[in-house]
């Protein structure tokens, strides 16, 4: 290997481009870490050497990162699982700088690095930043990286299996980060080292913490000073803190600081998502520019879930209402996503009026969270336990890896209210309460601010799978896999009644709904079948909702999904290799019927939406019309032909029609607002 990584350094030497910029470029305060991005000048090839742990014979292929090896296969039956390996050259840093680390935002599954024919490290976990510490790898000039990716299962790495795509490859950005040889940490499991919190807040002040790891690399003892400040969003200082501390040589200390905000600004959700900005600074203490700075958004709120009135936001009960996002995008993109595309995805779910999101079944990325932050959006985050553990302790302690990943990376975020340790453990024994057990210890320790959950399928709620975490929510899909729509409000209640004193969610309910798919009105369908009509989908999420909006006690309730996602195991629907249970189509081009239904109920925003525009082709022409609003009425025109204005009931307004043969156009209007379809009739010639 190191022969090969020597070849490959000297055939790359040439040509590829390296830029290296300040973190924070034209800020107020001097930026002392340098940042060169490394998305672009690589080559990709797929699988190993036939004989040797080394990339596979063959012609590389120019790629951009991020980059997924799956991005064409995710909905095939057997999508490729296994090694691919990257690489490119990179410049050294300018002389005089301290620490250089290789900086991953995220590669699946199990990661190898070598810089210059050495091997720099390993990463298990597909999900979570991860750095390598590669100052003593970089020679002046250009340096040969290479870089090996295998999304094959392995069974002591989390996650062992579920009901998505796993795909492979580097998905998220790589960077060369340097910093002075005093700096905040970071080889913190990947987290930014600085911790801020709230521990007391009311009206009228708020306690602030800042925990700050600072590691010395030099070979003496250093001196330094290290100083965190609050600005408000006007930029205006409204807090800070500072302390004098002496680091042993070749140590990382904790750094613990106080200070109060006086009549705090608080994060309250949708509502009014304020967002200060923390920034710490470590400095020598005989005075001159600061050795390092890290700055990050910061909220200042309370959350509470109670058992009988569900969650409290800053002490006033919050309806979290939304639904479960995968990071997965039609075939050609898959997870190889940019910041674009996220927020592509959260002006809709903006538009949907969702108030909380379930980041499902692993760590998202760092700008989902920053997104959910600045729109007020509640987020669920958790690990990839997903349908089985493993029973060994290596598998264990990668669990731990990932769970002190997801905590630290993340324990900024406002956004962030409940750490899900996992979803749908199918088997109930004692390797699976080994794992679950050692998790809650682990999270708490790591957080005790934020409760624990776990997402129950195929279980009593009072058994034991059920019992490792501080709150408890469900999985149901009542009327699409078994029972009825009417059987989930008596399931909540009974529920309840099991755990009168747990805080209870639901983290998961949906059915099937191919926008391609149309019947009007639908029979139930049989959900492992390839019809999936859009209109029971509709009709489901019509039944569920009215359910779950007369339950109060519910701490949060989410959709099962907000997008269709690849998931190979699947045939059903209209296509293979695909979970349609989204409100909206993978390709981001079509909002579904029971988009708009939630829209009504959650959105605040005027809308008018009528229902079966895709049901384009009519055999009878007596039909329904039916129109889901937020608005008081609703008046219909068919054909230019006024049918009067109706009183939206629980936001569905309808009305019997009679279609004329041939197109029939049929507008909707509520005030400005308007809405119009058109449907054929072609009457049955039977």
């Amino acid at each position: 290997m190191r022969s090969f990584a020597i070849r490959l350094c000297r055939a790359l030497a040439v040509g590829l481009a390296f830029t290296w910029m300040a973190v924070a470029h034209g800020a107020p305060a001097p930026a002392p870490r340098a940042v060169a991005a490394l998305d672009d000048g690589w080559e990709f090839i797929k699988g190993d050497a036939p004989d040797a742990f080394a990339p596979a014979p063959g012609s590389w292929t120019p790629v951009r990162l991020p980059h997924t090896f799956n991005a064409d296969d995710a909905t095939t039956a057997h999508p490729y699982r296994g090694p691919g390996w990257y690489r490119r050259t990179i410049a050294a840093p300018p002389a005089g700088h301290g620490r250089t680390y290789l900086e991953f935002d995220g590669a699946a599954l199990a990661t190898d690095v070598w810089l210059n024919g050495a091997h720099v490290g390993r990463h298990e976990g597909g999900f979570a930043r991860f750095r390598f510490d590669v100052t003593d790898r970089l020679q002046p000039g250009a340096n040969a990286l290479l870089v090996r990716v295998d999304n094959a299962r392995h069974p002591d790495v989390a996650p062992l299996g579920g009901d998505y795509t796993l795909y492979g490859g580097l998905y998220r950005r790589v960077r060369l980060v340097t910093t002075a040889d005093v700096h905040v940490d970071m080889l913190d499991a990947g987290g930014p080292g600085v911790y801020f919190s709230t521990p007391a807040v009311t009206a009228a002040r708020a306690g602030l913490h800042w925990r700050v790891r600072v590691a010395n690399e030099r070979a003496g003892a250093a001196r330094v000073v290290v100083a965190a400040r609050l600005r408000d969003a006007a930029g205006k200082v409204v807090a800070t803190a500072r302390r004098a501390v002496v680091l042993p040589a070749g140590d990382v200390v904790p750094v613990e600081m106080d200070a109060v905000l006086a009549a705090p600004h608080l994060w309250q959700g949708v509502d009014d998502p304020y967002l200060y900005t923390s920034d710490v600074t470590v400095a020598p203490a005989a005075g001159g520019a600061p050795l390092d700075r890290v700055e990050i958004e910061a909220g200042v709120r309370t959350v509470r879930l109670d058992a009988d009135k569900g969650l409290l936001l800053n002490g006033r009960p919050y309806r979290v209402h939304g639904v479960n996002v995968h990071l997965t995008y039609a075939p050609g993109k898959g997870v190889a996503v940019s910041d674009a595309d996220v927020d592509a995805d959260y002006r809709i779910l903006d538009e949907l009026g969702v108030t909380g999101l379930r980041f499902a079944h692993y760590q998202h990325d760092e700008h989902s969270y920053a997104l959910a932050d600045r729109k007020g959006f509640l987020v669920w985050t958790e690990l990839p336990l997903t349908s089985e553990v493993g029973a060994s302790d290596a598998f264990l302690a990668n669990a731990a890896q990932q769970a002190r990943e997801l905590v630290r990376q993340n324990f900024n975020h406002p956004s962030v209210f409940v750490w899900g340790l996992g979803n749908e453990i199918y088997k109930v024994d004692a390797v699976s309460a080994r794992v679950l057990d050692a998790m809650q210890r682990l999270v708490h320790d790591e957080d005790a601010s934020r409760p624990t959950v776990y997402a129950n399928c195929c279980a009593p709620i009072d058994g034991p799978q059920a019992m490792h975490t501080d709150a408890i929510a469900s999985n149901v899909y009542f009327g699409w896999y078994d029972k009825e729509f009417a059987d989930l409000a008596p399931f909540l209640a009974s529920n309840h009644a099991l755990r009168p004193h747990t805080p209870e969610a639901l983290s998961e309910y949906g059915a099937g709904g191919s926008n391609r798919q149309q019947e009007d009105p639908p029979r139930r369908p049989v959900a492992a079948s390839h019809w999936h009509p859009e209109q029971y989908q509709a009709l489901y999420h019509e039944a569920a909702w009215r359910q779950i909006e007369a339950t109060p006690w519910l701490w949060a309730s989410f959709v099962w999904t907000g997008f269709d996602f690849a998931s190979s195991g699947r045939n059903e629907g209209d296509g293979r290799g695909v979970n349609d249970k989204g409100l909206v189509s993978m390709d981001r081009t079509v909002r579904k019927d029971a988009y708009y239904w939630y829209q009504a109920n959650w959105s605040h925003k005027p809308m008018v939406h009528v229902t079966s525009r895709r049901a384009v082709r009519r055999t009878h022409a007596d039909a329904e019309v039916k129109v889901y609003s937020n608005q008081p009425r609703v008046r219909l025109a068919v054909n230019g032909v006024d049918l009067g204005e109706r009183t939206v009931d629980d936001h569905i307004a309808r009305w019997p029609v009679h279609l004329a043969p041939g197109a029939n156009r049929i507008e909707a209007r509520a005030g400005a607002l308007a809405d119009s379809v058109e449907w054929t009739l072609v009457p049955d010639a039977h």
